[in-house]
């Protein structure tokens, strides 16, 4: 099918939503279940910890006895309530991750108490167009504390004025709010986005939106999560590549399969390069990743360099080319933003 569809489903009793474009599933989002680690985005009132020597962070208390995990200790008073955001999926018996700097973000607007300032999008160019945005930023910020700052997002572009102000007020009012309410015990204060709500906060809009019972059955989501779970992934051409994770790291094996052309291995690393962010995403995979390549000359290897950079380029901040192994294997690591899906679905 072509074109792109967002389906909003179940999976095993949890909330799910794929992203298909061209009948290739390029996202898909579970919820984790009331027993997963806190969600990304999650926002908690801690209580200063003790010091971590030699670690360059502190342990804070969260509620029900939960610990987290503050990298950096400036400021930190022991036993003082303070304001935390969970940055990434904490490791199995290790403490949440979290972060002293809040976004509350949503479709169209994030709001960044102590980074003033009124940003737009660089996707966004038309001179018009960023003139209108930076019109309604300045009026759903005015009277805000100097000290809170907007992001207006490239999903902004040629929507409503009435919908932009909306969102940027509803961020706003959450913001004020929540910084209101730093004096107490620890306590979960704003919940990370579930997955129907960070599909419709993160997703572009598609040309088809199904949320009906029979979504996931409408569009053939559920075969297209069981190819997500097969270790076994066809690439473009003759080649194929196993993705495996382990406790340590997420294994890529990269093979040419039944091309002996002098060329063969060059385009089965290029076509994982091209595909591997796909792939890590839609299985919810990160942390360390070593991609053991098919066999190709050491002159080659900046062009594959290259196309896995510009496949990881909408990632920002969150994956690290780490580079070369003197095996001749390339590491990359990757902030786990998610449960992966093989533990969702048991």
């Amino acid at each position: 099918m072509k074109g792109s569809v967002i389906a909003l489903g179940e999976v095993q009793g949890k909330r799910a939503a794929a992203w298909i474009v061209d009948g290739r599933l390029e996202d898909l989002l579970i919820d984790a279940g009331e027993d997963a680690p806190p969600a990304p985005g999650s926002i908690f009132r801690a209580r200063g910890g003790r010091s971590l020597k030699g670690m360059g962070g502190a342990l804070l208390d969260l509620p029900d006895g939960d610990k987290a995990y503050l990298r950096g200790n400036k400021g930190l008073k022991p036993g003082a309530p303070m304001l935390v955001q969970v940055s990434h999926i904490a490791e199995e018996g290790k403490a949440v991750p979290v972060t002293t700097r809040l976004l509350f973000k949503s479709k169209y607007a994030i709001v960044t108490p102590d980074a003033p300032g009124l940003n737009i999008s660089r996707q966004i160019s038309e001179d018009e167009e960023l003139l209108r945005l930076h019109d309604l930023a300045s009026e759903g910020m005015e009277g805000a504390d100097e000290t809170m700052g907007l992001i207006l997002r490239s999903a902004c572009e040629g929507v409503s004025s009435d919908a932009i102000a909306e969102d940027i007020a509803a961020m706003r009012d959450l913001a004020e709010a929540v910084l209101a309410d730093e004096a107490g015990e620890p306590e979960l204060l704003v919940a990370g986005a579930d997955a129907w709500e960070a599909a419709w906060r993160d997703w572009p809009d598609a040309d088809v939106f199904d949320d009906s019972e029979d979504a996931f059955e409408n569009h053939g989501v559920h075969e297209l999560i069981d190819a997500a779970l097969d270790v076994r992934v066809p690439l473009k051409g003759a080649g194929y590549a196993f993705i495996e994770p382990t406790h340590a790291m997420v294994a890529v094996d990269v093979n040419t399969g039944g091309d002996f052309s002098p060329a063969a291995g060059l385009k089965a690393n290029i076509a994982i390069a091209r595909d591997l962010p796909r792939q890590l995403r839609v299985r919810g995979l990160a942390g360390q990743i070593t991609v053991e390549l098919a066999p190709m000359a050491k002159k080659d290897r900046r062009q594959f360099e290259q196309s896995l950079k510009a496949a990881f380029k909408s990632e920002g901040g969150d994956v690290v080319l780490a580079g070369w192994t003197p095996l001749g294997n390339f590491e990359i690591q990757k902030k786990r933003s998610r449960v992966p899906i093989a533990e969702l679905i048991a």
